[in-house]
């Protein structure tokens, strides 16, 4: 058992599980010498196993330059900022809006609410679709269907349906950014380089969209609310050659061999000769070498070391960058595309995947209710905001993530790398998991002290509400972000969107927001099974496979 996280009974290891530091201390493993074919990353006083394992093709972009995979995350976290304003974009406009084409707050919350639904369902297919052909396609086709839908939505006048269907529109652009800039950063980086990298994407997503509303109410008064659309397609117009000319496809087809920290017992089985495992064959019992014994030659851009003895097989040469413009470069995989789209639906049955929609699902979603409410709460007495206020009242929620963007970036490495060289080298994904404190702390306090506060803002004023709005958010972005809820959080956020309103008259702010913040902290607690019994858990799933058992794989 490492700290705290129980052994399986019946697997030597679980899909996840990946060595991180060449650790002498950890108990040799039967089989021949592996550790001359490993990659080590030595800019650190201790060389770091990579994980992945990169291959020998230039084109791997595990093996591009540093500085080249930084800069194609500048580039998507941009975008992500300009794409994640969408979703806000009226928040601070429900009022003016609700007047100008004479709808009630529910009709002028579904407008997000569709819009949200809007990228539930186009994720659901893009991530298919980038997986049988990559990335790159969605990007583009994202940042065009902005451009336009923006521009559209714009030129709507009082037409209550034109906007709605730019809205449904914006939310298709918006989906690849949301569904598939962390994982690019799986692409682009090795395990131990990923924290810092998803947090900065995860700020992109959520941050712009906090601080969208700021902006959006001073537009609104000064020159008109179209222009919040306006501007977007503007701005993302000057991105689109950016992202035409430096960001390449970033999914890789690599030998299943390589990918270290996903295998689990079936594919080390296919990749390795019998009774071998290589995640654990870096010494053996005959032979103990050091680190630094085992790699004697570095690539000279990132400190990757490999050994003379790795394989001399044929290496494929660098694709030009004519071609690299391509929205296509080949499929990713051989696998049916229709296949892929259903597959993630038996996937809800799965514990882990369960957890991780509603530990950060269900909190994103009473952050987007309090947004699309935000202005009703503070529109009567005694504080009679108007669009220009209630926009301000972003602030502590875009402050908010900031920090939780600070808190992400110091915590996610640094418990990480804590935790791993107390477990002796042995990286654990459960490790991820006491991030969730972050939640339990500033995302429930959040949600309590909003519904007092908000409840009475003749005594407490528009400052507390504002305060713990941005607490809700420190404990939302604080998480590093887990793949596959984009269905789950986009649905749900549309159904509180329909609903929040009339919950909020029929129950009072009060009470709502006691149950909402009461139902997140046994959400949070969830984290404690899930965190024991995790790598259980990983090896069931290993062996009873939920996609096989249903045939979509």
């Amino acid at each position: 058992m490492g700290l705290g996280v129980l052994e399986p009974s019946k697997l030597d290891t679980a899909p996840g599980t990946a060595f991180i530091y060449d650790d002498t201390s950890r108990p040799a493993q039967q089989g021949p010498l592996e550790s001359r074919q490993l990659k080590y990353d030595r800019s650190g006083p201790v060389p770091v196993i990579l994980v992945p394992q990169p291959s020998d093709d230039p084109n791997d972009p595990l093996n591009w330059p540093l500085w080249k995979r930084d800069s194609i995350l500048v580039i998507l976290s941009i975008l992500s900022v300009i794409a994640s304003t969408l979703s806000p974009l009226l928040a601070a406009n429900t009022v003016t809006l609700s007047l100008l084409f004479q709808k009630d707050f529910t009709q002028m919350a579904l407008a997000t609410g569709y819009h949200l639904l809007g990228v539930g369902v186009a994720g659901f297919l893009f991530v298919a679709s980038a997986r049988v052909w990559g990335k790159r396609h969605l990007y583009l086709l994202g940042t065009i269907l902005i451009i336009i839908s923006s521009a559209w939505g714009g030129a709507t006048g009082t037409n209550y349906k034109s906007l709605l269907w730019a809205r449904i529109i914006q939310g298709v652009g918006l989906a690849p950014f949301e569904a598939l800039v962390n994982a690019s950063v799986g692409d682009l980086y090795f395990v131990h380089e990923r924290g810092k990298r998803m947090a900065v994407s995860n700020l992109a997503l959520f941050g712009g969209a906090f601080f969208t509303p700021i902006l959006v109410g001073k537009i609104t008064h000064t020159i008109g609310w179209p222009w919040s659309f306006y501007f977007i397609a503007i701005f993302c117009g000057a991105m689109l050659p950016f992202i035409f000319f430096f960001v390449p496809e970033t999914a890789f087809r690599r030998d299943d061999s390589l990918n270290t920290d996903i295998r689990g017992e079936e594919s080390t089985q296919h990749s390795s000769p019998p009774n071998r495992n290589p995640m654990y064959e870096v010494h053996t019992n005959e032979n103990r070498q050091s680190p630094d014994s085992s790699i004697p030659t570095s690539f000279e851009k990132d400190h990757f070391s490999i050994s003379e003895n790795r394989s001399t097989s044929q290496v494929p040469p660098k694709v030009s960058f004519a071609r690299s413009l391509f929205p296509f470069n080949g499929r990713k995989t051989d696998e049916s595309f229709f296949l892929l789209v259903l597959r993630p639906l038996p996937l809800f049955l799965h514990p882990a995947i369960l957890w991780a929609c509603l530990i950060q699902g269900a909190l994103i979603g009473w952050t987007v209710m309090i947004g699309v409410v935000l202005a009703a709460i503070f529109l009567g007495p005694p504080l009679w905001f108007d669009e220009v206020h209630t926009g301000y009242m972003y602030t502590g929620p875009f402050i908010g993530a900031v920090l939780g963007f600070l808190l992400a970036g110091l915590l996610a490495d640094w418990s990480a790398k804590i935790m791993i060289r107390k477990n002796k080298g042995v990286f654990e994904p459960e490790f991820r998991i006491v991030l969730v404190v972050a939640q339990l702390v500033f995302g429930c306090a959040g949600l309590y002290g909003f519904g007092i506060t908000a409840n009475n803002v003749t005594k407490y004023g528009w400052f507390w509400p504002d305060f713990f709005y941005a607490l809700e958010v420190i404990g939302d972005i604080a998480i590093e972000a887990f793949t596959c809820l984009l269905i789950f959080k986009n649905i749900f956020s549309f159904a509180l969107t329909w609903g929040a309103y009339h919950w909020l008259v029929q129950g009072g702010i009060l009470k709502v927001f006691h149950v909402i913040a009461s139902v997140q902290v046994g959400i949070c607690l969830l984290s404690i099974p899930m965190y024991v019994l995790g790598k259980k858990n990983r090896a069931l799933f290993s062996r009873y496979d939920v996609l096989k058992m249903t045939h979509l794989w």
